[in-house]
């Protein structure tokens, strides 16, 4: 089909191909730590609250954009690992709030550092300039189909 426009096909290819290798990239420095991107992301997500380093599922669920099954399932692991801690509040048996722990926390502050690092080696190959104009792009194409969802 000569007639066929594939440049589309060409450049979805590459995103698809380059979001597989960096989320292998960002996946592999996680086992060294033993932990999954999405029970980093729980971790994080915690971390970003500050101190206490605690919300409530709900608030998780808003802010990760997952379902709360898979929240449940996330967190009921993470407590295995002594990672994080339901708390249930004293003024309402029924709210209950999600925390990281002392060895959560360390371990974290610990993981983000090697986090940033990598993230900072997969950008590399760009410079300045570059991945400022790529952002504006992705920020450009995100705007759009954010709008066009509404």
């Amino acid at each position: 089909m000569p007639d066929l426009n594939t440049k589309p096909m060409a450049l979805i290819a590459r995103l698809q191909q380059t979001t597989k290798e960096i989320n292998g990239e960002l996946c592999t420095s996680f086992e060294h730590y033993k932990l999954t991107d999405a029970s980093f992301d729980v971790l994080a997500t915690l971390l970003r609250a500050g101190p206490p380093h605690s919300l409530s599922p709900s608030e998780l669920l808003e802010q990760m954009h997952i379902t709360s099954g898979t929240m449940t399932t996330r967190i009921d692991k993470l407590e295995k690992k002594a990672l994080v801690k339901r708390k249930t509040k004293k003024h309402d048996k029924r709210s209950v709030s999600v925390a990281l722990t002392k060895k959560g926390l360390k371990l974290i502050d610990e993981v983000i550092l090697e986090h940033v690092k990598t993230q900072e080696k997969i950008v590399s190959v760009f410079d300045q300039e570059e991945q400022f104009i790529f952002n504006a792009l992705l920020e450009k194409y995100l705007a759009h189909s954010v709008n066009k969802k509404k």
